[in-house]
């Protein structure tokens, strides 16, 4: 058996945070570097993404980007 890297539960949520930000900028046509910067801006990665970890990383992927979508596009709006 190979040795196996284990990560931090701090690692595995950032890492969830940057799969949604590329999977949104995926869906949208953006670059990441873009969607990143908006979520950022709106505070959408401090205040939704990371404090929600435990439920939004249960849900399917489609799932995950489509509210990531429709949150920013509305945490835009409100700005």
């Amino acid at each position: 058996m190979k040795n196996l890297i284990e990560l931090s539960h701090t690692e595995v949520v950032l890492a969830f945070a940057a799969s949604c930000i590329e999977s949104t900028a995926r869906h949208l046509g953006k670059s990441y570097q873009e969607i990143f910067t908006r979520m950022n801006r709106v505070g959408m990665i401090e205040n939704y993404i990371l404090p929600y970890y435990e439920t939004l990383h249960t849900e399917s992927r489609e799932h995950v980007t489509a509210n990531m979508i429709e949150c920013l596009t509305t945490w835009e709006a409100k700005q």
